[in-house]
Parts: structure tokens; sequence; C-alpha cells
């Protein structure tokens, strides 16, 4: 096998120079969501090819309907070692409100802070810096060595922060391209900044949206009040059932089939020290809320949830209008654990609803998408391998963590090209992603880059 010391030992020389790297990426305003920005989507892929190639990838951008994807393979050293997918993405999020931002989000500032030195631009840790510590791994193997110890495909896309339309299409149209063992996903968090993880645990999601019609129009409160269906009192009634007393969904079938973590898991999640109290006082609260009888990570990570994410009706301008909406509306959303199946959630919901309708009313139930949880099997030899590759570098070994979010990639990749995802990352929680002044600690950067060498040795060494 390849060594791996003298790897490590040249990122370390070098760092400054990918520091610099990562600047040069974040000056490009690859801003996905907004038309005006496609130029400058493409000129990060082109930024991303250029590079991938200058280390010896055969590399190519791949049109879409949207914006292109960026597809690299590098062949490794030959023979019968694993074969790894890793993905990332360079579009990021749109900087508004600017006046918030303390430097332009386009300009990386290099600034101190209580952890050291950090860069602070929109996209330095969503996913540009992420991506940048598996691509300065390969940067350092390459330049010791000659070559990488694994053989290598990268797929990076340009429209996650887009919600990803084009990516399982294209999964699907490259299947046999994009083959491989295992794919690595750098687009999560650490425990903290001292202690790696790997996330395996990620909630699904299911979004709809609820209307409940009564009257044939809107109604004078003062003719019609005491004496009509009113849809805003009806709904904010119906869905305020939607949990009990102790915080249990009360949809049909919400918990069928759900997975509860290993004796072992419970074990690691209270160990880590997390602190209730701080985590809600960070957001001016005070009070836990969720599922009684259950420790706070395991309701963050292994419990769903459901939620009101907006309602309306009626009138909501200035001043007064005594009005009798004739309909009323919210957006209900809910996070989904392992064994739930989202279609069958969707239909234990409409039958919440319409069990709960009062006379008169009509309900109109709309699907904006949905996506399973995400678990990684703890026997997994790569899970392993990550796991004692971050060993090396750290001081203390890594840790497995669940995460509340979602990043359907990792099930899209299940499906579609049928293998699993390792999700190690090295942002931290207070990194500001998708906010102003999003950050990344150098610190972080390093310690990716550092990880991803050892990783790569410890693939190595699994063999074929």
């Amino acid at each position: 096998m390849l060594p791996v010391d003298s790897v490590l030992a040249h990122a370390d020389r070098h760092f400054e120079e990918s520091v610099s790297r990562l600047c040069d990426l974040l000056r490009i305003p690859s801003v996905s969501t907004d038309p005006a920005y496609a130029g400058e989507v493409r000129r990060a892929a082109e930024w991303m090819r250029a590079e991938l190639a200058g280390l010896g990838f055969e590399a190519t951008i791949r049109d879409t309907p949207m914006h292109p994807m960026v597809v690299a393979h590098h062949p490794g050293p030959g023979g019968d070692g694993p074969h790894l997918l890793y993905y990332g993405h360079y579009d990021v999020q749109p900087p508004e409100p600017l006046e918030l931002w303390t430097s332009p989000p386009f300009e990386p500032a290099i600034v101190e802070a209580e952890r050291g030195r950090r860069v602070v631009a929109r996209g330095a840790v969503d996913d540009k810096g992420q991506v940048m510590t598996f691509l300065e791994a390969f940067r350092a193997w390459v330049a010791v060595h000659g070559t990488l110890p694994v053989r290598v495909t990268v797929l990076l896309e340009g429209e996650e922060e887009t919600g990803s339309p084009s990516l399982v299409p294209f999964l699907k149209a490259n299947r046999e391209e994009l083959k491989a063992d295992v794919c690595v996903i750098t687009d999560t968090n650490a425990w903290d900044i001292d202690t790696p993880a790997v996330t395996t645990r990620l909630r699904g999601m299911l979004y709809t949206e609820v209307t409940l019609h009564g009257p044939s129009r809107d109604l004078h409160s003062g003719l019609y009040g005491g004496m009509v269906l009113n849809p805003i009192n009806a709904l904010a009634r119906l869905l305020g059932g939607l949990h009990d007393a102790d915080g249990r969904v009360q949809v049909p079938g919400f918990y069928d089939g759900i997975e509860d973590p290993s004796a072992e898991e419970l074990a690691m999640w209270r160990g880590l020290g997390f602190d209730e109290a701080a985590f809600l006082g960070g957001v001016g609260l005070a009070t836990p809320m969720g599922e009684a009888g259950r420790m706070a990570l395991e309701r963050l990570w292994s419990r769903p949830t459901a939620d009101i994410n907006g309602i309306w009706g009626g009138y909501t301008g200035e001043g007064s209008k005594t009005v009798i909406a004739a309909q009323a509306s919210a957006k209900v959303s809910f996070r989904l654990v392992a064994g739930q199946e989202p279609m069958a959630v969707l239909d234990g919901f409409r039958r919440f609803l319409e069990e709960r309708k009062p006379a008169d009313a009509r309900i109109e139930l709309r699907h904006f998408g949905a996506s399973p949880a995400y678990r990684v099997e703890p026997g997994s030899r790569f899970l392993r391998a990550a796991l004692d590759g971050m060993g090396d570098v750290f001081d203390r070994p890594a840790v497995l963590v669940g995460s509340g979010g979602s990043i359907p990639v990792a099930t899209y990749v299940r499906k579609e090209l049928g293998y699993d995802s390792l999700l190690v990352g090295f942002g931290l929680e207070d990194d500001r992603i998708h906010s102003p002044n999003e950050k990344f600690e150098l610190r972080c950067l390093h310690n990716g880059i550092r990880s991803h060498v050892a990783m790569l040795g410890r693939f190595a060494a699994l063999g074929g």
C-alpha cells in the first residue's frame, strides 16, 4: 500500500495554497436559483473541471436542461481495489439580504475569530469548502505518489440548491458510467471542531399543502357569523389535533414500520454530551418539545415530526376587514425516519383530514414531493475504514451521528445506482449556511483535507 504519512505532510506544507484555491472558487457567484447567474454557474463548473483535469482525471462538463454536471474519472493505481464515487455541489444559495453581510459575499474574507482563522463568503461551507477538502486530498496524493490509491469517480452538480431537478434523470441515464462500490458525500457536519463524525441517519421529507373550502364566497362576518362554517377556524382546529398531549402525531399509521435506534446507538448519543438547554437557548427558547419520554438527540435524529410551516386565509392586510373567508390553507411537512413509507404517510394524512373535517367542508390536499429516510448500516466495511481514517488524524475517535435534515442524493444513489453512501462532513452547526456571513473554519478545512487523505489510504487497504 502507498504510504500515507508523506501525503499528510505534503497537505500540511501546502495548506495555504489550498486556502487560496478555495478563495478563487468562492469568488465565482454560482447562484443556481437565479437565471441571471447561469453564466457564473457554468464558469464554476469549468473551474472544477479544469482543477480535476490538472490532477490527472478525465474530466468533462455534461449539460442538463438547467445547469451542468461535472463528471471526472481517475483510474488509480490499477488492480482490484475499491472504486469510490465522490459527490458534491458547486452551486450556492443567493446571498441576500446583502446589507447583513460584514463583507461582500463573493469576496472571501479571512478573519480571525475565537477558533482561529475562518473564511467568510457565500458557499464557504455549503458546499464549496467541503468539496475542496477531497479535491485537495486528491492533489496531495497525486503530488506525492503520482496517482490516487484507489479508483475514483467525481460527480459535481450545479442544481443542489434548486432541488436537484436534473440529478435523478442524470443518474438513470449514466448508471453504467457511475458504477462504484460506495459514494462519499461531504456536505454534513462534524460533531464539533475537535470531534469528527460520520452521519448514519438522515430524516426523509413529505411536503404538502392543505386547503379547507367552505362557503362559495367570502362572507360578511356580521350577516353570517355564528351561522356558517368558518374555514380558518375549522382548519386551525383540525390541524391543532395533529399532536396529542405527549407530542405523538395522530396521523393514522404514522409510526408503522419505524426502526428504533439500537441500544449501542443510544448509548453513543448519550455519551456525546449534547446540551439541550444551550441548543434551545441559542434560539431564545427554554422548554423542550416533542415526544415525551425520548431524549433530545433521539427526538432530533430518529423520530418523525409533523409541522405546520405556514397558514393563511381571509384578510391579512393593514387595518380591519370583517370577513369570513371562503377557504383557508396551510403548508404541512413531515420529517420521516427509517421504516416509514412517504406515500403511506400521505395516505394517512389524507385520512386524518377527511375523518376530522366539519360538515360542508371540502378538503384539497396537494403533494409537493417526498423522499424516504436514509440509514447507513453500522457493519459496512467502508464505514469502518472512514472511521479509522479520521481516527488516524484526530486525537479522538470519530462518532456516529444522525441528522434531523434530509440529503436526498444519498437516497437517489442507493435507488438508482444500487450502492450506499458515506456522509462525512466537516462543517459546524454555527457556520450560517444559507444565511449572511456564511463561514468555514480553516481548521475544519485542514481537518477535512487530512481526513480525506487518510481515508483514501484506508479505503485502498480494503482491497477488492
